[in-house]
């Protein structure tokens, strides 16, 4: 259930205890283990749906324990902690395509340059009125076809990924509330 709290989009879960929201498989501590898969995919796509300035909140309403101020600090840890590190990794997955775009365009540019030239040696050779040309420009298209991955990376590849990281992070900064079943939510 999502609402609109003042310039917060706030998204209220209903669970019955705060483990179901984590996954069950991850035997690290409970601060640092990640969400359940539903669960984040439930929230990412939320926050997907939201405009990208406005603030974000959660709330977890807890339907068979009661929510206690130890509770709420570490939910609230633990999801920013698991967000923030989304967004570290998400960048460090931008860096490696940035780094395998910039090789590749060394490498288009190289085997360009090198396409020109065997295809003009070749077309001395041959002559210019016969199938020379056509070697030629066989060799020049392959060529710039070189450059089709690196032009695709720095075009279109990047930004969305700008993007995924960018929206982790606002959910890593998120207002996390935790809240017992017998809280009622005020009316906006």
């Amino acid at each position: 259930m999502a609402a609109t709290n003042a310039d917060r989009a706030v998204l209220e879960l209903h669970v019955s205890d705060m483990k179901q929201l984590f996954n069950a498989m991850d035997p690290a501590p409970f601060r640092e283990r990640d969400l359940d898969p539903n669960a984040e995919e439930y929230i990412v796509g939320w926050a997907r749906e939201t405009p990208a300035s406005q603030p974000l909140g959660l709330a977890v309403r807890l339907s068979r324990e009661p929510a206690t101020g130890h509770d709420a600090r570490t939910l609230r840890e633990a999801i920013h902690e698991y967000f923030l590190q989304r967004a570290h990794a998400t960048r460090q997955k931008l860096r490696q395509l940035l780094r395998v775009g910039r090789i590749s365009l060394v490498i288009g540019i190289a085997f360009v340059a090198l396409a020109i030239m065997v295809g003009e040696f070749i077309a001395g050779l041959i002559g210019k009125g016969s199938y020379g040309w056509i070697l030629k420009e066989s060799l020049v298209i392959g060529g710039w076809v070189a450059l089709w991955r690196p032009m695709e990376i720095f075009l279109y590849d990047w930004w969305p990924i700008r993007a995924e990281a960018r929206l982790y992070d606002r959910l890593g900064e998120m207002d996390v509330q935790l809240l017992d079943a017998a809280v009622v939510r005020p009316a906006p």
